[in-house]
């Protein structure tokens, strides 16, 4: 399963769309951290680095 972002946690900080090796994860037009389910390879990278753990792995 491709990682899941909490927009109730996401703060827009960018952070896991700068660290993500596919460039898999984008912001939406709220500011809200969006990963890609067909580009994401699950390599939790973003579940890491997230400072609000706002990415799970589902």
């Amino acid at each position: 399963m491709p990682a899941v972002v909490d927009p109730e946690k996401c703060e827009g900080c960018e952070t896991c769309v700068d660290e993500c090796p596919v460039e898999a994860i984008s912001m939406n037009d709220d500011g809200i951290a969006e990963v890609d389910e067909d580009e994401c390879v699950e390599c939790e990278t973003c579940v890491d680095v997230c400072p609000n753990e706002a990415i799970t792995m589902e």
